[in-house]
């Protein structure tokens, strides 16, 4: 007799071209796809959002070289904002559980109650393997709306997850491992994709940044060589912010500040302006995907502090000493 395990390996192995064919079904509906690890939700190459592609010969290249590759649909270039309900596996929060709320789709329900608004249930949905569900919807052209976990922070409430700009989706026809047995995402209501309601878009809407300080923090004086450096090391750090992508944001803005608090250490640079220029250059980030405003300014101020404690080393050259020409006097 068979193991569940060994059940488990030969059902994952006979759905490897069902695998490739949920790639190019997705990839069909307009929605970019790449290879996500076997069974799993994590990407399973680098750069996944902009490789991500609805390119047949480029999906069959890679589903053919991974081909137990789960598939993973790229939220933001597919315009979508899905919204991720899960069952409850545990204790229910107190002030949910006495509402009789024991899925995140329930969770849901009151909110669109609470704003006067139908349950947004007329939209193509998928069922997870772990009994939660997945509701797709168009998000308005232009936005830039958050990326969100229950109710954490900003977030739509228990067990409501919301997956758009800079987050990924487990596309259908993909496949987990419950208790040893391979359970399929599965197309529930095959629907075609709604528009997001405007109630949704108004809660998922970051809220604008803080307006920016009226007068430009002033950088020390100092020799026109250390100028030239802090101004250099400066605008490199405010870059490398700017430009940081979603999961390592976080780490960009410490690295930064932690770099330029080194400058601190020997008076080359206020905080004031240390501050000033990573925050306005984290402006762009502030209300995506949990980036908040709050997590911004301490992790600034947390760098700075590091990076004061090593001050950077750099000594001035001395003027070069004049040299009389050959033959003077």
């Amino acid at each position: 007799m068979s193991t569940p395990t060994t059940t488990a390996a030969v059902a994952l192995v006979a759905g490897a071209n069902g695998l490739l064919g949920a790639a190019l079904d997705a990839a069909g509906r307009g929605w970019p796809v790449f290879p996500l690890v076997p069974r799993g939700k994590r990407p399973a190459i680098p750069h996944w959002q902009q490789r991500a592609t609805c390119d047949p010969d480029r999906i069959r290249r890679w589903w053919r070289r991974h081909p137990l590759c789960n598939v993973g649909i790229a939220c933001g270039p597919a315009g979508l904002l899905v919204l991720d309900l899960d069952a409850a596996h545990g204790p229910i929060p107190i002030p949910w559980g006495r509402r009789g709320v024991r899925h995140g789709r329930d969770v849901l329900a009151q909110l669109a109650q609470q704003a006067g608004e139908p349950d947004p249930v007329d939209t193509f949905t998928v069922s997870t393997p772990r009994g939660g569900e997945h509701r797709y919807f168009h998000r308005p052209p232009g936005s830039q709306l958050r990326s969100t976990v229950g109710g954490r922070g900003r977030g739509l409430g228990w067990h409501v997850d919301t997956r758009g700009p800079g987050a990924l989706i487990t596309a259908p026809g993909s496949i987990a491992v419950v208790k040893g047995v391979p359970v399929p995402y599965a197309v529930t209501w095959d629907l075609p994709v709604a528009d997001l309601p405007g109630w949704l878009v108004t809660a998922l809407t970051p809220p604008p940044p803080p307006p920016r300080p009226a007068v430009v923090p002033v950088l020390p004086a100092t020799s026109r060589r250390v100028t030239a450096y802090v101004q250099a090391a400066l605008s490199a750090e405010c870059r490398n912010v700017a430009t940081a992508t979603e999961g390592h944001r976080h780490i960009a803005v410490y690295a930064a500040a932690a770099a330029l608090g080194e400058l601190l250490g020997n008076g080359w640079i206020s905080a004031a302006a240390i501050t000033h220029y990573l925050t306005d250059a984290a402006r762009r980030h502030l209300g995506v995907a949990d980036f908040t405003w709050h997590e911004l300014t301490t992790t600034i101020r947390d760098g700075i502090a590091a990076g004061r404690e090593n001050p950077r080393i750099l000594t001035d050259r001395p003027a070069p000493r004049h040299r009389p020409q050959p033959g003077a006097r």
